[in-house]
């Protein structure tokens, strides 16, 4: 009997894995990027962080994103996971390819906004019709 060693790997369980931890207020969320170990939760503790991501727009409506890519680049090459918004943000980040999410958000932002419909004026429930435009 001729025993052939497998072209594909084992399954094995990713024992880390690089995620967003939450911080800030109830209103204003803040997340660190973290590498933590898989079972533990998002409060549980931390190895390294990694990175930081501002989830709220600022004055110039952009949302604010730190990462240490060489890292990233060590806790990959370790084995760790990732989760799948710090895989949305690598990607457009250009450090990996873009997550298919990515491209789906993309395609919904692409709908037309809805247009402006006239509004028929109805005794008691709608206001007269003062603006031309309606």
């Amino acid at each position: 009997m001729i025993i052939m060693a497998s072209a594909v790997p084992a399954f094995t369980k990713i024992a880390k894995v690089i995620r967003l931890n939450r911080h800030g207020c109830t209103n204003r969320p803040f997340y660190h990027i973290v590498v933590q170990k898989t079972k533990d939760n998002q409060d549980g503790p931390v190895i390294e962080q990694v990175g930081s991501f501002d989830a709220m727009p600022n004055s110039k409506n952009e949302k604010l994103v730190a990462l240490n890519f060489e890292r990233i680049q060590y806790w990959l090459a370790q084995g760790a996971g990732l989760s799948d918004p710090v895989a949305q943000l690598l990607g457009l980040s250009g450090f990996l390819p873009n997550h298919p999410r990515t491209l789906i958000q993309a395609w919904k932002n692409r709908r037309e906004p809805p247009r402006e419909r006239k509004i028929e004026a109805i005794k008691g429930i709608a206001p007269p019709l003062d603006n031309p435009k309606l």
